[in-house]
């Protein structure tokens, strides 16, 4: 397939950008280069003859058209977005903006295209969402497709908001949708203000790590090359009009996430002093919700999809390659707040 990636120069879209590339994918790469987007996260694959780039915002109409009109793709996978919750507790406008907005103007430059083509079966517009829409769990239970919204943060908001403005593109007027909804993700290439990274960059620096309240919030962890394969694996499989859960089947405590990487840290980079003890808890930020977990059932049922990397082997390559690329990650730092403390609501 040829297909159009919103938001490819950015984590998770530069992943599936690389993966798509990998197994033989045509890729335009559509990324508006904000501040937590990278070309260097997708240099090993710019030269190939299957991959164009173009710099383009999804809320500009006009450009939407031209890149449709230009390069004529077979499918979307739609992951531009804002996507710190504590920068949507500070600014919730760009998050409302980028990902409700956005939304809506990929979905009408995708409909007018499929249309113009004699609305093609094969065409498909790949959502992907995150489990923060379903809200927070207590100590069990899990998230299935069929959990109700609740979405607690204004970016859990605006990612629900675009959710259900997918789904009544696919009913109200055929398009062909997917929606798939994720836990956290992990693995290199990600911004440093997520915690992994986060903890990773002030711990090299011997700087205080953050740690929210006592680090009892429960995520389950995903690295991010399993959710690449996943998401190609649901454009080239799903059921059309059906979501799909995506999961690591890697639950951990945030405290002990952090005391994770910190071991990890010194077998890998041993200091005079245990990286842990530069663990410093900080005011949470509001509305912090307990729990998530995704029950990935439906994909592996219906798709036959498995995460292949455990959250400790997936650690460990993670810490490897912030090591490896420091200039990398150093050179991010500077950027929009990095590093400062953000999502205290004021």
């Amino acid at each position: 397939m040829k297909i159009l990636v919103t938001g490819g120069a950015g984590f998770i879209g530069s992943a599936v950008v690389r993966q798509a590339i990998t197994t033989g994918h045509g890729v335009i790469n559509l990324d508006n280069l904000s501040y937590a987007a990278s070309l260097d996260n997708v240099a090993s694959v710019a030269a190939h003859e299957n991959y164009c780039f173009v710099q383009a915002d999804i809320r500009d109409e006009d450009a939407l058209q031209q890149v449709f009109a230009a390069h004529q793709p077979d499918a979307i996978i739609h992951l531009a977005a804002e996507s710190h919750v504590d920068r949507s507790i500070d600014g919730p406008a760009d998050f409302v903006s980028t990902n409700i907005v956005g939304t809506y103007h990929l979905l009408e430059a995708a409909l007018s295209y499929w249309s113009s083509k004699d609305m093609p079966s094969s065409f498909r517009f790949l959502h992907v969402s995150t489990d923060e829409v379903y809200g927070s769990l207590g100590d069990d239970g899990a998230f299935t497709e069929d959990a109700a919204y609740a979405p607690n943060s204004p970016y859990a908001a605006s990612k629900a908001s675009a959710d259900h403005l997918v789904r009544a593109w696919g009913k109200t007027y055929g398009l062909p949708v997917l929606m798939t909804n994720c836990s956290n993700n992990y693995g290199p290439c990600q911004f440093p203000e997520k915690l992994i990274p986060t903890v990773l960059s002030k711990a090299l620096a011997g700087e205080p790590i953050p740690v929210y309240e006592q680090g009892l919030q429960v995520r389950d962890w995903l690295y991010v090359e399993d959710h690449a394969n996943a998401l190609l694996q649901v454009l080239a499989e799903g059921q059309i009009g059906r979501s799909y859960n995506i999961g690591g089947n890697a639950e951990a405590r945030n405290i002990d996430l952090v005391k994770m990487l910190c071991a990890t840290l010194d077998d890998l980079a041993p200091t005079e002093k245990p990286y842990a003890d530069l663990i410093a808890f900080v005011k949470d930020r509001p509305g912090h919700d307990y729990r998530y977990a995704i029950d990935a059932t439906r994909i592996v049922e219906e798709l036959d999809w498995q995460p292949s990397v455990s959250l400790q082997e997936g650690l460990r390559k993670t810490i490897n390659w912030y090591l490896e690329n420091k200039e990398w990650w150093q050179g991010l730092l500077g950027r929009k707040q990095t590093g400062e403390r953000l999502g205290l609501g004021s």
